[in-house]
């Protein structure tokens, strides 16, 4: 029973973390980096005895450096990676758009504005 109490607050541990990368993410406030590696730092002495467990406090550093960085292979490497490890589909999703770099809107045309009322016609007048 304790032990299952122990896991339960280590992966609400491993999700805040989540959710402050991806609060740093967003902003990219220094701020928000701060809180990370502070989180991560935490993290890292709660899963054990050993000084030389350094998992979080690492993949903070390479994470945050590779969400400021420019777009290039090596940060995109490290941001796959860390899709890859997040189990929940929607916090995956939200990080996925968080980093999105090639993401513009979509410029309307003037094909779609002809079609922007197309649906919304008078159903007993009949169709043009």
């Amino acid at each position: 029973m304790r032990e299952t109490a122990i896991q339960n607050a280590s992966a609400g541990k491993v999700r805040d973390w989540l959710l402050a990368v991806l609060r740093f993410a967003v902003t990219l406030a220094p701020a928000d980096r701060v809180a990370v590696m502070a989180m991560a730092q935490e993290l890292d002495r709660r899963r054990g005895a050993r000084a030389a467990f350094s998992f979080f406090a690492k993949t903070s550093a390479e994470l945050c450096h590779a969400i400021a960085a420019e777009d290039g292979p090596a940060a995109r490497a490290v941001l796959r990676a860390h899709l890859a490890r997040i189990d929940d589909p929607r916090l995956r999703r939200a990080f996925e758009a968080a980093i999105a770099r090639d993401w513009k809107p979509a410029l309307s045309k003037r094909s779609d504005r002809a079609q922007l009322w197309q649906g919304l016609a008078d159903p007993r007048r009949p169709p043009q």
